[in-house]
């Protein structure tokens, strides 16, 4: 069900509104990590109002977000589980091998890197890149096609409280929304964080991510590489056909001065850092830009509000593990809920969401301190960190154990996984 601010005058719309007094939750943020926990609460029978301030139109336009995700096994599962992957699976692509060396522009990659192939993986590719102008319509029809999912588009959450026993969001059009659990999925500038009170550290890192995708001669066969360039990493990243992802971290000075520029002066400046493997390159559509920084909410969960995706932890690209975290938050959520449910608990009580929290702690401060760690080892052109990190990445190759260790960790294999990562129903 999908509504806007100028259809609230109708009689329909209003019974709309006031059936969703009685959520069990009300999810902020209609991105990528909303709906798909949206989807999953569904169908652990949970009745869901998912709020934007977008309309529907807007986030489901080609154009939207040039971004495509580097999606690890898991989360591929994860996508099967609520029903998605069927309807994207003909768009992604796999990554059979992934290539990690140092470089400099017009110098080519250090002979010292790091090679993981997936066919020391037994559950196959590492993972699969699918382009968000894929991804994003595919939840949205989902949202649409599930009437136990009310959306709300265009609609702006201008307050939320907690009462007895219950949660309360404050639209804008003055309309509110009571629910069991309030769940910000509302990005790294996260007002639902905010409202509760949920503080946030971090900092920028100086540094802009220049996205696109390129046409190129040669077929990549299925191969993601990675770059160490001195001013930030520059990731090319396998789409189907002859295409890649490009996401090119440069300092924030130069990247806005290639962000202005024409398409030329753009392809000139990635040419010599790109190089001449994959032969000629051309642009395939629009480029976008993306300051990067690091972005860590204090707690994840305040009384009767638990955070997800950016609204939790929002981390630098260089492992392409983002979209993947924040999927990891749906499934553990997804999964204390529903638990909790079958056991006839309160979902939004602090013992049910305490669960969330400690499940979640150790993972997200690992890849904060990870990302942020390697972006400042790798950012830099200091001959001694070169030369121990491409040491440390010759080594890796060259141990089996350690590779397959560091392979399953990439495709979100390891640790305690939640049933929905490994495909099962929440």
């Amino acid at each position: 069900m999908l509504s806007t601010p100028a259809e609230m005058d109708n009689p329909t719309t209003q019974a709309i509104v006031q059936a969703m007094d009685m959520q069990d939750l009300v999810i902020v943020g209609g991105g990528l990590n909303g709906p798909a926990l949206a989807l999953a609460a569904a169908q652990a029978g949970l009745r869901v109002t998912i709020v934007d301030r977008l309309p529907a139109a807007a986030r489901a336009d080609a154009g939207f977000d040039g971004r495509s995700y580097a999606l690890a096994l898991s989360s591929k599962r994860l996508l099967g589980a609520i029903g998605i992957w069927k309807d994207v699976a003909a768009q992604a692509q796999p990554i059979s091998k992934v290539i990690a060396s140092d470089g400099r522009p017009g110098e080519g990659a250090s002979p010292l890197l790091l090679d993981l192939d997936a066919a020391e993986v037994e559950e196959g590719p590492f993972g699969y890149m699918l382009e968000d102008r894929f991804l994003r319509p595919a939840l949205l029809t989902a949202l649409a096609a599930d009437d136990r999912i009310t959306q709300l588009a265009e609609a702006d959450v201008i307050g939320q409280s907690v009462e007895s026993g219950h949660a309360r969001v404050h639209l804008a059009n003055g309309d509110s929304i009571t629910a069991s659990l309030i769940v910000g999925a509302d990005g790294r500038r996260s007002g639902t964080a905010e409202r509760a009170g949920i503080g946030r550290m971090g900092w920028e890192y100086g540094q802009t991510a220049l996205v696109c995708a390129v046409n190129h001669a040669r077929p990549h066969e299925g191969i993601a590489h990675q770059f160490f360039m001195p001013a930030g990493p520059l990731a090319i990243l396998p789409l189907p056909g002859n295409r890649a992802s490009i996401v090119w971290s440069e300092r924030t000075a130069k990247a806005e001065e290639l962000a202005k520029g024409d398409d030329a002066a753009f392809l000139s400046a990635l040419r010599p850092a790109f190089g001449d493997f994959l032969g000629e390159i051309s642009l395939a559509g629009a480029r976008w830009s993306y300051p990067l920084n690091l972005t860590m909410a204090k707690s994840t969960v305040a009384d009767r509000v638990a955070l997800i995706g950016d609204a939790a932890q929002g981390v630098h690209p260089i492992a392409g593990q983002g979209l993947n975290q924040g999927l990891r938050d749906v499934g553990t959520l997804a999964q204390v809920l529903a638990d909790a449910r079958r056991r006839g608990e309160d979902i939004g009580s602090p013992l049910v969401l305490e669960r969330y929290r400690a499940w979640r702690s150790f993972d997200r401060a690992a890849l904060a301190l990870a990302t942020d760690t390697f972006n400042r080892l790798f950012s830099n052109d200091n001959p001694l960190l070169r030369l121990g990190r491409d040491l440390g990445m010759a080594a890796v190759t060259a141990a089996p154990g350690l590779r397959r260790r560091f392979m399953r960790e990439a495709a979100g294999l390891t640790g305690d996984v939640p049933r929905l990562l490994q495909g099962q129903p929440a």
